[in-house]
């Protein structure tokens, strides 16, 4: 159940870093506010999480899956680069994230 929580939370978390792309500095208000409520959501179920997993399984894995979803979010929805170079980059990301679940710990 913790990792369904973890991967929530990660989801939030490319929620808020998009809706925060759109708040253009925090003027525009409907996107402002879901940043902060995006962001809450992500800090409260990342702190569930890490009742049952190691903090740094946890963190690691929260900010890869934030890392990655705003990413392609970018590429699909704002029309950012999709360069061989910066897809490489995520895919070490990615990689990252299934070693440390792999690892074992939790």
């Amino acid at each position: 159940m913790a990792w369904l929580i973890l991967l929530a939370a990660g989801l939030l978390e490319v929620v808020w870093a998009y809706a925060m792309k759109r708040s253009a500095g925090f003027t525009e208000l409907v996107p402002s506010v879901v940043t902060v409520a995006a962001a809450l959501g992500s800090f409260v179920l990342l702190a569930f999480a890490m009742r049952s997993l190691p903090l740094g399984t946890a963190y690691t894995v929260w900010t890869g899956i934030g890392a990655v979803g705003a990413f392609l979010l970018g590429i699909l929805m704002l029309g950012e680069s999709a360069s061989p170079l910066r897809i490489a980059a995520a895919a070490l990301i990615v990689s990252g994230l299934v070693l440390m679940k792999l690892s074992g710990e939790a």
